[in-house]
């Protein structure tokens, strides 16, 4: 490339945007992105070189520590781009199994890269952690016919209506302390009023989807959460309480 003369200023955003990465434990492209880095910083004058490291040690785009490897993450990467479908041996939480999908795209939160897809096993879109792809075990062209008419969303469409999901509505009384934990999670703070107290109330519509999501945070809150209205949310939080109670309370 010809040189590019950059200001203070641009150096700096380009420096952010490198260290919204840096804690992810696994990038597509990882060892590339610390050559260009270094290439980077390089050919900057001395005294921005100074700045940018003042600011290393001062400013961290924090990622939690995730302590499971996502090996295949490049070769998921080259099939999203390609627009290949791809069939997987897939490990979940209650079993492993092989699915052929046709991804959506492939996005990271967390720490941890997700990737929606088209299943054709259950016949409709699911959400597939990267990190729990064991086998790649092919990887090619697809046949429009396979999707059976079904319109695939883009990933910002999916991502929208992963946010935004009209399936279920759920309203959820909070104390100050739920209030307080609710504001930092990512889906409910969304639907979250606060009162004049400083208890709250999510009243919201969520996708079927983030069911086991919100459920999983309630869980967090104990009784600074109560389910005020949907019978699935309801269910499941029973559910949940009912494997804590026989897990710690039982007698073995």
């Amino acid at each position: 490339l010809p040189p590019i003369t950059f200001s203070e200023n641009e150096a700096k955003a380009i420096f952010f945007a490198y260290q919204s990465l840096q804690y992810y434990k696994d990038i597509p492209f990882e060892q590339e992105s610390l050559s260009v880095l270094k290439k980077f910083l390089n050919n900057l004058p001395s005294d921005i070189q100074n700045s940018l490291a003042k600011m290393q040690d001062e400013v961290i785009f924090w990622v939690p520590d995730r302590h499971c490897a996502t090996l295949l993450l490049k070769e998921v990467f080259d099939i999203v781009t390609a627009g290949w479908r791809a069939t997987i041996r897939y490990s979940s939480e209650y079993a492993t199994s092989v699915r052929t999908i046709v991804p959506i795209g492939l996005y990271a939160m967390n720490g941890l890269w997700y990737c929606p897809a088209y299943c054709l096993k259950a016949k409709a879109i699911r959400e597939f952690r990267v990190d729990r792809i064991e086998e790649i075990v092919e990887a090619g062209e697809y046949e429009e016919d396979w999707l059976e008419g079904k319109e695939i969303p883009s990933l910002k469409e999916y991502l929208d209506h992963k946010e935004s999901g009209d399936d279920i509505h759920i309203t959820i009384q909070l104390t100050k302390l739920g209030v307080k934990r609710c504001e930092a999670d990512f889906l409910l703070a969304r639907g979250l009023t606060v009162l004049p107290g400083g208890e709250g109330i999510i009243d919201m519509e969520i996708a079927r989807s983030s069911l086991e999501l919100v459920g999983e945070c309630l869980a967090a809150l104990g009784d600074n959460a109560t389910v005020i209205k949907s019978d699935e949310l309801q269910d499941l939080m029973r559910r949940k309480a009912r494997e804590l109670y026989y897990h710690y309370c039982q007698e073995p």
